[in-house]
């Protein structure tokens, strides 16, 4: 009889061996396959291993996960736990599909484990509290001109944080244009910085709009993402000076207030997601290579990289901080139509957390999927130029 083997948290190394009781392969004996434990457990954001004995031919097993939200399986027999729950593990021959053998895996969290939590369904009014400012605090927006091309001033600015400090950040004016003008907010991924966008913004600039792009908070002190309770209160301000950032246009004399758009990129897409479900003022927002937000992104069978090396209790101190501030909780509050595009090769995006954002973002919603990886391709520029033109009056592309 099989016995239950408990998987421990470390990683153990996974082995397949041949079994042929001491003596020589009998070439007419049947291929068969064994695995030694009829069922395993593992820690959630843990590996173990399990090992498949191979009979009468020399060839390695393959494994295979049937549900890789709950474990996935290397090539070499190792298990991790991504999802609590429970699946099975399945050794097979490529030369002999029908021969095979199973294993039951359990995938549990202890009291430290960083299970994804239960985000408790579509923020609620009080939620969308944590992302109010003053409004009638002043801007202090400072602005120098660093260049003008092809009728483009290009300026760096800053302006007052709602949670201290100063944001900086890029504009781009047509300041040759006589008539009002749509305008646009850019927000960067993670790693990044405003400037990454200098072509961008140039082009948006040239063909028509008012332009900026700011810093993320992490971006502002020089580092990234802490997994620390930090990042929330990050995320919570980043929202407000995307807010301020709105107030900006809608100072400047040439900005048609009634024609401001959202534009975020990988992590700004992912925060543009909560971004649209607390700003009023827009007209429509495209969310490119987005997200359902960093704690979807870090529990899942994926991105749980991120986080699996951390300590129990810096995990689960930086969920329960991000999990009220997670966007996919308010999305579904956008009163604006929407863009979503993704990539099906995406490198650092799985096609399944972009259909998490998809799913929960609100009507009207435009969903594109591209054969591209995390920064797409040339058609994906095309097609969110032409959805703005459409959405805010940019000048026709030619």
């Amino acid at each position: 009889m099989k016995r239950v083997t408990p998987l421990m948290t470390g990683l153990l190394a996974a082995a397949a061996f041949l079994a042929c009781d001491n003596g020589p392969v009998d070439p007419n004996d049947d291929p068969r396959i064994a695995i030694e434990a009829e069922s395993v457990a593992v820690n959630l954001f843990t590996s173990a291993s399990v090992m498949a004995a191979v009979f009468s031919i020399t060839e390695a097993p393959q494994f295979v996960s049937r549900d890789q939200n709950v474990a996935t399986v290397n090539a070499s027999g190792a298990i991790t736990g991504v999802g609590v729950g429970s699946t099975y593990v399945v050794a097979a021959l490529s030369s002999y599909p029908n021969v095979r053998d199973s294993v039951r895996v359990r995938v549990y969290s202890d009291s430290c484990g960083g299970a994804r939590p239960d985000f408790g369904g579509v923020a609620t009014a009080e939620d969308r509290k944590l992302f109010s400012y003053d409004v009638n605090a002043p801007l202090n927006l400072q602005k120098t001109l660093e260049s003008t091309t092809n009728g483009v001033e290009v300026s760096s600015i800053s302006y007052s944080s709602p949670d201290g400090g100063l944001v900086t950040g890029v504009m781009w004016d047509p300041v040759t244009r006589t008539s009002l003008r749509p305008g646009m907010v850019v927000m960067h991924g993670h790693p990044g910085k405003a400037r990454d966008f200098a072509a961008l913004g140039q082009n948006y600039a040239q063909n028509g709009a008012v332009v900026i792009a700011i810093d993320a908070p992490f971006t502002r002190r020089a580092g990234t993402l802490t997994f620390l309770p930090l990042d929330a209160a990050e995320q919570i301000q980043v929202i407000k000076d995307l807010q301020r950032a709105v107030d900006v246009l809608r100072s400047r004399p040439n900005v048609d207030d009634d024609r401001i758009a959202y534009l975020g990129f990988s992590w700004g897409g992912a925060t543009g997601a909560l971004f649209v479900g607390i700003e009023r003022r827009l007209k429509a927002a495209v969310l490119v290579v987005g997200h359902a937000g960093q704690v979807s992104h870090a529990t899942g069978r994926e991105g749980f990289k991120h986080i699996s090396s951390l300590s129990c209790a810096r995990r689960v101190g930086w969920i329960r901080a991000m999990a009220p501030v997670e966007p996919i909780r308010f999305v579904a509050h956008a009163n604006i139509p929407l863009l979503l595009q993704n990539g099906r090769s995406d490198e650092f995006i799985p096609g399944y957390e972009a259909e998490e954002l998809h799913a929960a973002a609100s009507q009207p919603k435009t969903i594109l999927w591209y054969a591209a990886g995390h920064g797409l391709d040339q058609q994906a520029g095309f097609d969110r130029y032409d959805w703005l033109v459409e959405q805010i009056g940019l000048d026709v592309r030619s």
